[in-house]
C-alpha cells in the first residue's frame, strides 16, 4: 500500500471507531449520543501521571476521585448509574497522553474525559477530544487554554488559572514586601508563561532574576544558585511538587533562605514533606523536612486537610477512611481529586436520566455548581474558567496553617482584584449527595 493510501485508510478507520460520536457533514461531532452510557453505568476516563516525574503527589488525585466515585456507587449511583472511572498512566509524557487518550475514546468508549492532568500533556489532546465530540471536563491544570469556549466548546477548566493566581500572589507580595528583590522559578511551558503574566502586573519593577526548568530534568541546582546570586529576597515558585521540593532542599543546602511563595500546584505540605524526606535521604542530608517548610507562603482555593471542622473535610475524611488505600495520604492533593469528583457528580445529576453528551454540556452551562471550594466556580457557556480566585496562607513548623489573606477573585487579564465572601453548601445540601444512602 502506498503511503498516501495508507494514510487515507487510517483516517477512515479512525473516524469510524465506535468510541467516538457520529461526525456530521459539516465536520462537527454529534453530541446527541450516549456513548459509554447504559441503564446502570456511565464510563468516564482520565490520563494521570501514575509514574514518572509528576507522579509524586499527583498520583493521589485519582485515588481521591476514585474513592468518591466508589462511595457514590455503593449508595445507589447517580440516577441509578454507577460511575465507571478508568485511569490511564501517561507518565506526564505528551506522546503517551495522545496514545492513552485515543485508547480511552476508541477502545473504552468513554462518555467524557474528567480531570486529565498536565499542561504539556493535555494540550496535545484538545483538538482530538473536540473533533470526537468528547466532553472534556475539569482539566487538572491552570493553563488559560482550557477556558476558550469559542475554540474548544467542550473543554472546561477546574483549578484557578495560573494568571489569576499569580495576580493575587503578585499584589500580596507588592503590598507586604514592597522593598524586596523578587525572583521567579517556574516550569518552562504555559505554567511559567501564564504565571509570569500575572506576577509582572504587580512585581515587574521588583524582579531581579527569572529561572525556569524543563519537566523531567534531574536537578535545578543551577537555577537555585542563580536566584541566590541575584540575592532575591522573595522567590515565587510556580512549580509541580517535585521541583518545589528540590528548590527547598537545594536552598537549604547552600544556606539560602528567602521568603518562598509557592503556587497551589506545588504547595501541598503533606506531599512536600514526603518528597523532602526522600530527597534528603538520597542526598545524605539530615535536614528535617518540616523545618524546610516553615514559613512557606502559598495560595489555595479548596478547604485544607487541617480544617477539621469544615463539613466537606469531615465528609472527605469519612470517604478516605473507607475507600482509600493506606499508602495514599490524606492530603490537599487527595482532596483536589475528591472535589473534582464531587463537581462531576453534580453535573451528572443535573444532566438528568436521559443522559447524552449534549445533556451534560447543557447542564454545565446552566449552573455554577457551588460546593466544596472556598472561591467562586463557573462553568457558564461563555466562561469555562472553573475556580476564579485564591486565598493566601502560611505554613508553620508543626503543621499550623495561618490564613494571611482571605479569598480574593480576579480575571486573567488586567482587571481588579476584589474581596469575595462565598456561601458554601455542605454535602447534605447538594444533589446527588443529599439523596444518597
Amino acid at each position: 500500500m502506498s503511503a498516501a493510501a495508507a494514510a487515507a485508510a487510517a483516517a477512515i478507520l479512525l473516524s469510524s471507531c465506535s468510541g467516538a460520536g457520529e461526525v456530521e457533514d459539516n465536520g462537527t461531532a454529534d453530541l446527541d449520543v450516549s456513548t459509554g452510557v447504559t441503564d446502570d453505568s456511565v464510563v468516564i476516563g482520565t490520563h494521570m501521571p501514575l509514574t514518572g516525574p509528576a507522579a509524586p503527589g499527583y498520583s493521589q488525585i485519582p485515588a481521591g476521585a476514585g474513592a468518591v466515585f466508589e462511595y457514590i456507587n455503593d449508595n445507589g449511583g447517580v440516577h441509578g448509574r454507577e460511575i465507571d472511572y478508568r485511569v490511564e498512566d501517561d507518565v506526564y509524557q505528551p506522546d503517551n497522553t495522545v496514545e492513552v487518550t485515543q485508547d480511552l475514546v476508541h477502545d473504552d468508549e468513554i462518555f467524557a474525559m474528567v480531570g486529565g492532568l498536565g499542561t504539556p500533556t493535555h494540550s496535545k489532546v484538545l483538538d482530538f477530544l473536540d473533533q470526537e465530540g468528547v466532553p472534556d471536563l475539569f482539566v487538572s491544570s491552570g493553563a488559560l487554554m482550557w477556558n476558550q469556549p469559542d475554540e474548544y466548546p467542550l473543554t472546561y477548566g477546574y483549578q484557578v488559572d495560573y494568571t489569576r493566581e499569580a495576580k493575587i500572589q503578585g499584589e500580596y507580595i507588592a503590598e507586604n514586601f514592597p522593598d524586596a528583590d523578587v525572583g521567579y522559578l517556574h516550569q518552562s511551558d504555559d505554567v511559567g508563561e501564564d504565571s509570569q503574566a500575572g506576577l509582572d502586573q504587580y512585581l515587574e519593577d521588583q524582579v531581579v532574576e527569572v529561572q525556569s526548568y524543563d519537566s523531567g530534568q534531574d536537578s535545578i541546582s543551577a537555577q537555585v544558585e542563580a536566584l541566590a546570586d541575584a540575592e532575591a529576597d522573595v522567590v515565587v515558585c510556580s512549580c509541580v511538587p517535585n521541583y518545589s521540593a528540590m528548590m527547598l532542599l537545594e536552598s537549604a543546602g547552600i544556606g539560602y533562605d528567602p521568603q518562598f511563595v509557592v503556587s497551589s500546584i506545588g504547595a501541598d505540605t503533606v506531599t512536600l514533606s514526603g518528597l523532602l524526606e526522600q530527597f534528603a535521604e538520597e542526598a545524605g542530608s539530615d535536614a528535617p523536612a518540616d523545618a524546610m517548610l516553615d514559613g512557606m507562603i502559598s495560595t489555595g482555593y479548596l478547604p485544607r486537610v487541617n480544617q477539621e471542622d469544615d463539613p466537606w473535610i469531615s465528609f472527605f475524611r469519612e470517604i478516605y477512611d473507607d475507600y482509600v488505600e493506606e499508602d495514599v495520604p490524606f492530603s490537599n492533593t487527595t482532596i483536589y481529586g475528591m472535589v473534582q469528583a464531587v463537581k462531576f457528580a453534580q453535573v451528572l445529576e443535573n444532566a438528568g436520566e436521559d443522559l447524552t453528551r449534549q445533556a451534560l454540556i447543557d447542564a454545565l452551562d446552566e449552573d455554577d455548581y457551588p460546593g466544596p471550594g472556598l472561591v467562586p466556580f463557573t462553568t457558564a457557556s461563555d466562561n469555562h474558567a472553573g475556580y476564579t480566585g485564591t486565598y493566601v496562607s502560611r505554613y508553620s513548623e508543626g503543621g499550623d496553617v495561618e490564613v494571611l489573606q482571605e479569598v480574593r477573585v480576579t480575571d486573567n487579564e488586567d482587571g481588579p482584584i476584589e474581596e469575595f465572601d462565598l456561601e458554601r453548601p455542605g454535602p447534605d445540601e447538594i444533589a446527588p449527595f443529599s439523596d444518597l444512602g
